[in-house]
């Protein structure tokens, strides 16, 4: 190759790092401020929230919980609040360009969440009714989503369709059945959220999923000092449940954007803890609506970890977990995809039997 092709080649691949560079640094001063705002909605109205909640949705300690005395629950009201908050703000500056319809069902979806959640914080409602929502909730949002995005092209659009509402539903749930020690939740949403957020930059993946990522992150951001262990404030399933709503249908875009992998990597340990323990319990018979401490996470607050060393953990698996994400979506490749997933896989597994095994201690140790 001549000396002057190669230096035109060098001059456009460097144009185009430098607009790429340009535009993602344009994006992150759109969404840094909704993150921000976020924060400060969330941090705030836990602050005034905080008497109400030790009021009316007291959590009481019992045999299977992890805390030891009466603590309120209910912060999720402010993370759900905030995260709304802060995505209409993005749509009322014009930042979600033909994005109504589908943010109005999102909206609407968890908003349903929040409300059937805050009440059953309060006074139990029966878990019947409490699924029939959940799915009236995950179908309204697989509904409004076009009809061009698919998952997988060689399967049709309706095996595909009951598929991702069997796994939404699943994903929904997921958040609150793993939302058992302090700051459990933090651990996983801040990486997910994190990872998201920086595709977005990239121009990965769509605008209105970005926002919500962003400003869940925030949201999140602004819950964790009042969760940070020992908590002061719970998240309740007012919380947990949108929650799981909104990753789940961020995953699902990011997986209709044609990156299924990363999709499928980022909220790993959280799908291997959540249904491995799920299966075990049904295997023995147990009733699986009732509360536990058969986790991993669980068993390893049991057997000599502290909270903060289970948490360190998880965090550290999850932001490998977005790491190995990012590379499935760099190199656009099947085996590194399936290359990628094995070693997540392995990471999750290693971390699973460390948790199953409990801490090491020296013999005749205390």
């Amino acid at each position: 190759m001549c000396g002057a092709c190669r230096n035109a080649i060098v001059r456009v691949v460097g144009a185009k790092q430098q607009a790429m560079i340009e535009k993602a640094t344009e994006r992150l001063w759109v969404l840094g401020p909704i993150t921000l705002v976020a924060l400060f909605v969330s941090g705030a109205l836990l602050l005034l929230l905080r008497p109400w909640l030790a009021r009316y949705m007291l959590a009481q300690p019992s045999a299977r919980s992890s805390h030891h005395r009466p603590t309120p629950q209910g912060g999720g009201i402010a993370v759900v609040l905030a995260v709304l908050v802060a995505v209409w703000v993005s749509f009322s500056l014009g930042l979600l360009q033909n994005e109504a319809s589908q943010l109005l069902v999102v909206t609407a979806a968890t908003t349903l969440l929040a409300l059937v959640d805050a009440i059953d914080d309060i006074r139990s409602l029966p878990a019947a009714t409490r699924l029939a929502l959940q799915c009236i909730a995950v179908g309204a949002v697989i509904t409004a989503l076009p009809s061009d995005v698919h998952i997988l092209p060689q399967v049709s659009s309706s095996i595909e369709r009951a598929g991702v509402f069997v796994i939404g539903v699943w994903l929904v749930n997921l958040v609150n059945f793993m939302d058992g020690i302090d700051w459990m939740t933090v651990a996983e949403v801040v990486p997910v959220t994190t990872a998201i957020l920086a595709l977005g930059l990239g121009g990965i993946i769509g605008a209105l999923p970005t926002v919500i990522a962003a400003a869940l992150l925030g949201a999140i951001l602004g819950f964790a000092p009042f969760n940070r262990p020992v908590a002061k404030v719970f998240l309740g399933d007012v919380g947990s449940l949108p929650i799981g709503l909104l990753l789940g249908w961020i995953l699902l875009q990011l997986a209709g954007n044609g990156h299924l992998a990363a999709a499928v990597i980022l909220p790993l340990y959280y799908l291997a803890d959540a249904t491995i323990t799920l299966v075990g319990r049904i295997v023995r018979g147990e009733p699986i609506w009732q509360a536990h401490r058969a986790h991993f996470y669980q068993r390893a607050t049991d057997r000599g970890f502290a909270v903060r060393e289970v948490i360190t953990r998880v965090f550290l698996l999850n932001f490998t977990l977005a790491a190995l994400a990012f590379i499935t979506v760099a190199a656009q490749n099947v085996l590194v995809s399936l290359a990628m997933a094995c070693v997540g896989v392995g990471a999750v597994v290693w971390l699973l039997a460390v948790f199953a095994r409990g801490k090491f201690r020296p013999a005749g140790g205390g």
